[in-house]
């Protein structure tokens, strides 16, 4: 299962499951994720769980910005479209830094590490 980890002074405050194929980020009431903060747009940003297309039984996920007025930041660069995300990424919704962790990620991390 994967999450995104809300941070404050690299100290994770809050902690939220990506239990669904779609989990939308923003300050309006109605997100998934919601981020009460004047920097973060009404609809911010999207992420998405979609199958790996070749690893059966894989999970990918992408993160999306909805055109939001400060944008959407992976690894402190701004993404343009969809962007994949790997465990232990940055994510940035305005002032706002989350940690995107995917455990089955680090399994399979370990796992190709140990058939090396």
């Amino acid at each position: 299962m994967a999450s995104l980890s809300q941070l404050v002074d690299n100290v994770v405050v809050n902690s939220f499951e990506l239990g669904q194929p779609e989990t939308r980020l923003g300050r309006r009431p109605d997100n998934d994720i919601r981020i009460d903060e004047i920097s973060v747009s009404g609809r911010h940003a999207l992420i998405e769980a979609a199958p790996n297309a070749y690893l059966e039984g894989t999970v990918d996920y992408y993160i999306t910005d909805s055109n939001s007025t400060n944008g959407t930041f992976v690894n402190e660069l701004r993404i343009e479209g969809r962007q994949r995300l790997n465990s232990h990424d940055r994510v940035r919704i305005g002032w706002n830094e989350f940690r995107f962790i995917d455990e089955e990620e680090q399994a399979m991390e370990k796992t190709a590490y140990i058939l090396d």
